[in-house]
């Protein structure tokens, strides 16, 4: 049940055996060769709607759930440690990957081990991308992820190159012509969506996921305003509080069955002092507040604004938390690539771009265990020329 809940398929049974019969190493060998990210998804992964969601102990009166998470913590940094081994034999071939985001750096490790010569570009100063610019420190520091670039990519051959946007000075065409035989596309979603209501260009402002990157640069003052009731608004939320504001509000245009986050990350924020109001539109930020009016269900189970019902809730700062989308310089310089509605590459069922070839022949040996793309991304891996590969996020 719980191997069924976690998208990697991690075999979480088999990993505990390991650790009661004494073999730490295995154990953690296990989890390195399935998720080299163990260190980072031990911390950060939504536990409760995955592995411990679906663990066989819930159907049990009176039981908690087998708390893997902080098994995996346990067993993954202890055997990190240990972690020395130099880079795998080089095959020869090149290969770019465009983001050290989660998909980035999980497909670079998995290409190293196959003998790719693998270079990582990435337009901020460290890796990580949202690990590190998206979620706050007080739940991933960013000292795991430094050990990362340390064990899994310094020791292993893979190069990075950082303050590098692909798309501006250099292009994908341009990585084709210097030798990569593939690129792997795994830039994130860095442009903030607006609600393009009046108000939002104003200097007390900020959007969620400029304010994640670097929060201390904001100046919102002591009673801020969150609109959005998702995780990314919960870090605002909670980091905001840190960041010394005395009152946190969320505001959601529905009721609270509509909040997205996890109920342990909002079970934190309320223990922390955020408050939540539900049902309220924002239509107007002011510089000392923001106006707001009354949602109802309507017949339709839609939440529709009532006429009339503006009101004024006084705020230092505010904080939009909404979404995400895509930014499209790669796109522009790029020929022979697709997207859709939203901005998004268009991909098949392997993960090829417009610009692939659409086959997607694995080059490496499954029966040495290293055959572990399924589940962390529908993709390659068939290194031909010209052949881009695309994947936003873990699955």
């Amino acid at each position: 049940m719980c191997q069924e809940g976690c998208p990697i398929h991690t075999n979480i049974p088999e990993v505990i055996r390991l650790l009661k019969a004494n073999q730490m190493d295995e154990a953690g060998r296990m989890l390195f060769e399935n998720n080299p990210l163990t260190t980072v998804c031990a911390l950060v992964c939504n536990h409760e709607n995955q592995c411990e969601g679906h663990c066989v102990r819930n159907r049990m009166p009176s039981h908690d759930p087998v708390h893997f998470s902080i098994i995996e913590d346990y067993i993954s940094t202890t055997y990190a440690n240990k972690m020395t081994a130099g880079p795998a034999p080089k095959n020869g071939m090149k290969a770019a990957v465009v983001g050290s985001g989660p998909a980035g750096l999980t497909i670079a490790v998995l290409l190293a081990r196959w003998g790719y010569d693998v270079t990582i570009f990435d337009a901020r100063d460290k890796i990580g991308g949202v690990m590190r610019y998206g979620i706050p420190n007080y739940r991933l520091p960013d000292s795991v992820l430094d050990d990362f670039q340390y064990r899994h990519l310094e020791l292993k051959g893979i190069k990075v190159r950082p303050n590098t946007t692909i798309g501006k000075t250099i292009t994908i065409d341009d990585l084709f012509r210097d030798g990569y035989k593939s690129v792997f596309i795994g830039a994130g979603l860095w442009k903030a969506n607006a609600m393009h209501i009046k108000g939002e260009s104003l200097g007390n402002v900020a959007f969620g996921i400029d304010y994640l990157a670097n929060s201390k640069a904001f100046r919102l003052g002591d009673d801020v305003a969150v609109i959005g009731v998702g995780n990314s608004a919960m870090d605002c939320a909670r980091t905001a509080i840190r960041n010394g504001a005395r009152h946190v509000t969320c505001y959601a245009r529905r009721d609270e069955s509509c909040i997205s986050a996890s109920e342990y990350e909002v079970s934190y924020a309320k223990l922390e002092g955020v408050g939540f109001r539900f049902c309220k539109a924002p239509v107007e930020i002011r510089e000392n507040g923001l106006i707001c009016r009354d949602t109802v269900k309507n017949e339709e189970g839609k939440f529709v604004q009532v006429e009339g019902s503006e009101t004024f809730y006084p705020h230092t700062g505010v904080i939009v938390s909404v979404s995400q989308g895509s930014e499209s310089n790669l796109v522009k310089t790029t020929t022979g690539i697709e997207t859709n509605q939203k901005g998004l590459l268009t991909v098949s069922e392997d993960g090829s771009t417009t610009r692939g070839n659409g086959k997607a022949q694995h080059q490496h040996d499954a029966n040495n265990g290293q055959h572990r793309l399924h589940g962390l991304c529908k993709l390659f891996l068939e290194l031909a020329p010209g052949n881009v590969q695309s994947y936003d996020r873990l699955s």
